[in-house]
């Protein structure tokens, strides 16, 4: 997948900007990538919750779960549905609010030098093969574009996060994920 590092977005994509986002402490620092799974309301797939909750018009009153997300603000860079559709929410040199309190290789706040990249999925079902070859291709990118960034910059949100967060959760192919990026 190509990268326009000028604007900081993927190239044929949809993009929708979120307002949840703002500028990086240093906005050359892209050293890590963060692998979310995501899914509105939990376990079902498709519609467009995910995108009205990144940005700010998610219809709190639409489901009973949504009500606990009624003052959330949250974004990350990409997400891929499950057919393998890619949409950027937050260009890469922007930071997106995705990790939360956090902590990787001994570093705090993964907001400020992760990409963030949820998956629609969630912790008790398979990922599509269509989402892993989009993450791989979107790896592969953002290794090309940013040079801080390689294959052994890639984690959970549960490993940056632990006893916080689950995601991307156990039915998530770490192993197919490296073998396609080997590939």
């Amino acid at each position: 997948m190509k990268i326009d590092t000028s604007e900081g977005l993927c190239r044929d994509v949809n993009v929708c900007l979120s307002p949840n986002q703002d500028d990086r402490p240093d906005s050359n620092d892209i050293s890590g990538i963060v692998i979310h799974n995501i899914s509105l309301p939990p376990g079902e797939f498709g519609g467009t919750f995910i995108d009205d909750l990144f940005l700010n018009q998610l219809d709190c009153s639409a489901h009973p779960y949504f009500e606990a997300l009624h003052d959330l603000k949250v974004s990350s860079h990409l997400l891929v549905r499950r057919n393998g559709e890619v949409v950027q929410f937050v260009p890469f040199h922007k930071r997106a609010w995705h990790a939360g309190i956090s902590t990787w290789q001994g570093r705090e706040r993964c907001n400020d030098f992760t990409v963030g990249i949820e998956v629609e999925g969630c912790d008790d079902k398979p990922f599509e093969d269509k989402q892993y070859h989009q993450l791989a291709k979107i790896i592969n990118g953002l290794c090309e574009a940013y040079p801080r960034l390689n294959y052994e910059r890639i984690t959970g949100h549960e490993h940056i996060a632990p006893g916080r967060k689950t995601d991307p959760g156990p039915f998530f192919d770490w192993d197919y994920l490296r073998q396609l990026l080997d590939g």
